[in-house]
């Protein structure tokens, strides 16, 4: 047997998370798409903030204090608590894209994700599973 890393095939309990990696090597514009997903307060506010501006943030369950875009920031502690930011007509990528930003990007599990959004684990797991890369959502 060849010594290495082996390819293991996820499961409904293997966690996933935004790789923001992924979106710089696929030339994807991170800002431009997060500013789309602001409320619409928040677009007329933050017009002026400069790409990739740091702010501290503090994770609700840890106390621990990060530096997070300052879109980012506005999408997590707003913009994202509002009723219509994750809905049953979000289509399923988006809906689980939302779902980490909601969450600061905390790794869950298809199991995970199907309990928030009401929607099949397996469902979850075949699309962030497959062989395509949705917006950044990867094992992690």
């Amino acid at each position: 047997m060849t010594e290495g890393k082996r390819l293991l095939k996820p499961t409904v309990c293997t966690t996933f998370q935004i790789d923001f990696d992924w979106w710089k090597e696929s030339e994807r514009d991170w800002h431009v798409y997060l500013r789309s997903l602001l409320c619409p307060a928040h677009q007329e506010s933050l017009a002026a903030l400069e790409e990739g501006q740091m702010v501290d943030w503090v994770d609700e369950n840890t106390a621990e204090v990060r530096e997070v875009d300052g879109i980012q920031h506005a999408l997590m502690s707003h913009c994202a608590r509002q009723p219509d930011f994750v809905t049953q007509q979000t289509a399923l990528v988006e809906a689980v894209f939302r779902l980490f930003l909601v969450n600061g990007n905390q790794p869950m599990s298809a199991e995970d994700l199907a309990a928030k959004l009401g929607r099949p684990a397996n469902t979850i797991l075949s699309t962030l599973a497959g062989p395509r890369v949705y917006k950044g959502l990867r094992p992690v």
